[in-house]
């Protein structure tokens, strides 16, 4: 019999919603039979912050301690009262349980307030357009922000909602810091941690603990958990994987990581761990280890044993959030961006439909790592299996696609198993802005469920796309955020400033076609990143082709991936960040569109060198034009009526919304009364034979076009 094991996803990530790593692991262990379960100590330790006993136990800290604290750490204890009254209802509201609070929290006078809600003044705006709900749930945020505020100032300085001690592990090539940090004296957040884990053990009882540490943010905490244990429960076996491993730990060499872990295993971990288990069950060697490391002689060893396949995501079977307490996750508000908001607020059942990713080009991206360049995607029918599955599961009727770049034919697929199904669900995704997301797309994902989508604008600067082989142009990204825009679906661009030999002039004009962009209400949601140079990545891997020098980190035996670098073709990139994210922040918001590109830097910067109407021309360009081999699928509901008029008929398709009429010829209307719904997704030569007439002209005529705007796609 194998031994039990604990998944553990380490403080902290999200408050809403559970990181997806363990319920993949969880659910495909218990497949093959495997007693595992899983817990997030990220929310259990967060739960126990903020709660009245917490709370009571940090101003209690400060009765005891001879510190000088900050005016607004003063101010939130000298309303204590206040705080240890209203954490409870606060916490049961954002947990969605006590909705009615929400009158009381928007009166002003219910929560205590701190430095965070100074921002309020700055939001107006915003917070003047929303309803009650939001309102409150905004307040209850800056509320915990507040809190959170104290934590770090008197309690743990490592402290953030969604990391903890991040600084450390970032760009940590040495593992001294991280030793540092563990020799510390525990603060009261290592002790719930503790306290939690002492819990999760006595509850499972398990013999194998597995730390999946998708973040820098959650490597303390995942080594503040493996000390424990070791100390504690010295026979349970521990083993790290996850996001960080597997970009960062590739080199491991330094055998201190082994004082306080077994083993790490790198890449997808299902077949990772189910050869340790087979060694710890006594049934395999180490030599039988697949991708993992072990301290082997007081030296770091790496099994790679290539011999044992990975498991197909297809058979991965379906994650399960079994062991996680569902209904006592947190939906918090950010108000700024609207895609952040999805991130954090709600809870989602979170899915992948491709293992890596279909295009496995961009200069900037980890390509040569199994998770972007091993791309496998799993057939429509099973992944909608699972959709039903989580939701019966869950109660959810929300996805979160997780893809690096979902592929437009799996979306398609997945739309129309989902709406062959009648099935009820909300979801979003990232994608690649690419041509074959075409107006008629997007209107079915739409109607499938899909609310948002996030894709790469990157550098917006057609020579530096290239550059990176994004595989876009500017006007591309702009015909297709147009389309989804157009469909009812969100639009948010990553953005990119500071990628190798970008010139200032080519910053302010990359600013500009954003600009161009919100002006012309293709994208609705946006975020400046700057470009940063990661060890896997074809620039890491050959700077020189890209005109940068790396300069460092020198490696000393623990992570490696993000790398420090000159580019002397380049910019100054780190003064512009401020400018870039100050006017993104006022033109998601429809604000300062129209003013000049000087009042949002602080230094001087050239005029943008691209016409002001680039992109409404680049939207002007002809629509693609229709042909014999495409499909098509009819979503304009269903035919309820006719009122006919000599050789014409006027058909009514009845819609939640409203009726949509189209006046047809009557032997039109006798071949749609056949055909429609086109329910196996037929080509459009398929139905040639049958039409009376030319097809393709019938569609691109006055009465075809006004069927294709009431519903019928071609894809």
């Amino acid at each position: 019999m194998a031994a039990p094991i604990l998944f553990i996803t380490p403080p902290f990530t999200q408050l809403n919603t559970p990181y997806p790593a363990t319920a993949y692991l969880t659910g495909y262990l218990r497949q093959q039979g495997y007693v595992a379960h899983q817990a997030d100590l990220g929310l259990e330790v967060t739960l126990r912050l903020f709660s009245k006993q917490g709370l009571e136990q940090i101003f209690h800290h400060l009765d005891q301690i001879d510190q000088t604290i900050s005016e607004n750490a003063f101010r939130i204890y000298s309303l204590k009262d206040h705080y240890l009254r209203t954490i409870t209802p606060v916490i049961q509201f954002l947990q969605n349980k006590k909705p009615t609070l929400a009158h009381l929290i928007v009166e002003r006078g219910f929560l205590p307030e701190a430095s965070r809600f100074q921002s309020l003044q700055d939001l107006a705006w915003a917070f003047g357009h929303m309803g009650i709900q939001d309102k409150a749930r905004h307040l209850a945020t800056l509320y915990l922000e507040d809190l959170g505020d104290l934590v770090r100032e008197v309690i743990d300085p490592h402290f953030g909602f969604t990391r903890y001690a991040e600084r450390i592990a970032r760009a940590a090539s040495s593992f001294d810091p991280i030793l540092e940090a563990l020799d510390e004296p525990p603060t009261l957040l290592v002790h719930w941690l503790e306290a939690c884990l002492e819990e999760k053990i006595s509850q499972f009882a398990p013999e194998v603990i597995g730390l999946s540490v998708p973040f820098p943010g959650n490597v303390l905490g995942a080594f503040q958990i493996a000390a424990y244990v070791k100390k504690h429960h010295p026979k349970i076996k521990i083993v790290l994987g996850g996001g960080y491993a597997n970009t960062e730990l590739r080199r491991l060499a330094d055998p201190r990581v082994f004082h306080y872990l077994d083993f790490v295993t790198l890449d997808d971990g299902e077949a990772p761990i189910q050869q340790l288990m087979a060694y710890l069950d006594g049934q395999a060697t180490t030599k039988d280890l697949k991708r993992t490391f072990h301290l082997s002689q007081d030296r770091v060893v790496y099994q790679v044993n290539s011999k044992v396949q990975d498991i197909p995501l297809a058979e991965t079977g379906t994650p399960t959030y079994a062991d996680l307490p569902l209904d006592q996750y947190l939906s918090v508000m950010e108000l700024v961006n609207p895609m952040h908001r999805l991130w954090s607020d709600g809870r989602w059942n979170k899915l992948t439909l491709a293992h890596g990713c279909y295009w496995g080009k961009c200069s900037f991206c980890d390509v040569s790592l199994d998770y972007i360049s091993r791309y496998e995607p799993v057939q429509a029918e099973i992944l909608v299996n699972r959709m039903e599955e989580m939701i019966q599961e869950t109660g959810e009727y929300g996805f979160h696609f997780v893809d690096e770049a979902a592929p437009p034919a799996l979306l398609r697929d997945v739309a129309l198993e989902i709406i062959r199904r009648n099935l009820t669900v909300v979801w979003w995704t990232n994608i690649r802005f690419e041509k074959n997301f075409t107006y008629d797309l997007a209107r079915l994902l739409k109607r499938s469920g899909c609310i948002a989508l996030s894709g790469g604008l990157e550098v917006a600067s057609d020579r530096l796309l290239a550059r990176m082989k994004k595989g876009v142009t500017v006007a591309q990204v702009a015909r297709v955020a147009h389309d989804f825009t157009r469909a009812g679906i969100m639009v948010h661009a990553y953005l990119m400033y500071g990628f190798p030999t970008q010139t200032e002039q080519e910053t302010i004009d990359s600013w500009e076609v954003v600009r161009q962009m919100f002006l012309e209400g293709v994208l609705q949601s946006g975020f400046w990143h700057q470009f940063a140079m990661t060890a896997h990545s074809p620039v890491g891997l050959e700077p020189a082709a890209y005109e940068v020098e790396t300069i460092g980190p020198v490696f000393d035996g623990f992570a490696e991936n993000d790398l420090f670098h000159e580019d002397p073709n380049g910019a100054n990139h780190d003064q512009f960040g401020p400018g870039l994210h100050r006017s993104l922040f006022n033109f998601m918001q429809g604000v300062g569109l129209e003013e000049p590109v000087s009042v949002w830097f602080d230094f001087p910067v050239p005029t943008p060198s691209h016409p002001p109407q680039l992109i409404s021309e680049f939207l002007s360009e002809e629509p693609t034009k229709i042909k014999l081999t495409d499909r098509c699928f009819w979503i304009g509901g269903n035919l309820s009526d006719t009122n006919e008029d000599g050789e014409w008929v006027e058909i009514i398709f009845s819609h939640p919304l409203q009726e949509e009429s189209c006046w047809v010829p009557v032997d039109i209307l006798e071949w749609l009364e056949l055909h429609l719904p086109f329910a196996n997704y037929p080509r459009l030569s398929e139905l040639q034979d049958h039409f009376p007439g030319d097809l393709l002209g019938f569609l691109n005529s006055e009465t075809g076009s006004r069927l294709r705007e009431i519903g019928w796609l071609i894809l």
